[in-house]
């Protein structure tokens, strides 16, 4: 007589999964591309992005900690006032995220979303982020599957296959990092990933007094400065490089025009810096900036337009008593 296999036995489809939509050295070839353009442009640039190693990310943590750095803190303020809101107007059984790192903040969707909720979808460029957040989050949500996706949101963006309705957030106004055309480019890239019944969470910066602003990217103890000059251990580490941090000076500015911050490192005396990997050399004049970051600030209607330009409705806007950061939920018009 022949058993048949008890369906005790079948293996437990896994509840993480992990899946790499980015070649193993994409990193590798993005940061040497990204130094060779943007080291030989007039005026000098980097992309924000290369801040973020090990040190670089524990420093942005402490950041977030800092009195004068609002934006976190406001952020949750209205997630812990809305969450319950935006679960009631969304319905998701998908959490997407994008740029999602630790998940931290999420944990007060993920809870507002509740039972209903199916599926959490972080997607980052750290393999190692996402591993370490999904597995607490199956830990501590018994319910939940996570379907974390290696792969940057700049050059490819896709919904998985999870269930709908979904919800996109991105928050921390990450998209202040991107500059107007950048904006486009990406939130038309949203508008194509959602379907009729998912809607954006986006996170939004606002713009206020300058020297407010200014003091959340200088700080007084001067971790905000550190953070900055990480880009250049970053790339003495990863290209060979030998600039000397000590010799560059942190600089917040608040571009009045843009209406954005700006980070940049000022060269203290005229040098020349060697990037070996690049076989490049790069020549600083004294007091010549290296823009690591920008940071756009925003005003609703402008945001609001920025978005319906991309056939995005805004539904929600809502602030933090003091308005100094917005969050808004927007659906596909």
């Amino acid at each position: 007589m022949t058993r048949r296999p008890s369906a005790l036995h079948t293996p437990a489809r896994p509840r993480f999964t992990l899946t790499r939509r980015l070649a193993a050295d994409h990193a590798a070839r993005t940061l040497r591309a990204d130094v060779a353009a943007g080291l030989t442009a007039t005026p000098k640039t980097l992309p924000p992005k290369w801040f973020y190693d090990a040190r670089g990310s524990a420093l942005f943590e402490e950041i977030t900690r800092l009195p004068e750095y609002y934006p976190t803190r406001a952020e949750r303020e209205i997630l812990q006032a809305r969450a319950q809101e935006i679960a009631a107007l969304t319905g998701a059984r998908t959490l997407a995220e994008l740029g999602s790192g630790s998940s931290e903040k999420t944990r007060l969707l993920l809870d507002a979303l509740g039972p209903g909720l199916r599926s959490y979808a972080p997607l980052d460029v750290s393999d190692s982020a996402l591993r370490e957040a999904g597995e607490a989050l199956i830990r501590d949500y018994p319910r939940l599957d996570v379907a974390a996706t290696v792969a940057d949101f700049e050059s490819a963006l896709t919904l998985p296959d999870t269930p709908g309705p979904h919800l996109l957030a991105f928050l921390g106004s990450t998209i202040g990092n991107l500059d107007a055309g950048q904006r486009a480019a990406f939130l038309t890239a949203v508008r194509a990933a959602l379907g009729p019944d998912d809607a954006l969470l986006l996170g939004a910066d606002l713009v206020k007094d300058a020297g407010v602003l200014r003091r959340a990217y200088d700080d007084a103890q001067g971790v905000t400065a550190e953070f900055n000059k990480n880009v250049l251990h970053v790339l003495n580490r990863e290209l060979d490089a030998d600039f000397d941090p000590d010799t560059f000076t942190h600089r917040a500015v608040w571009n009045a025009v843009e209406e954005r911050v700006e980070m940049h490192l000022r060269s203290d005396r005229a040098q020349t810096v060697k990037v070996k990997a690049l076989d490049l050399a790069v020549d600083f004049e004294r007091d010549e900036d290296l823009r690591t970051e920008i940071s756009v600030k925003f005003r609703r209607s402008a945001l609001t337009d920025e978005l319906a330009a991309a056939g995005l409705t805004v539904r929600r806007w809502w602030t933090d008593p003091q308005e100094r950061f917005a969050l808004l939920l927007a659906f596909v018009r």
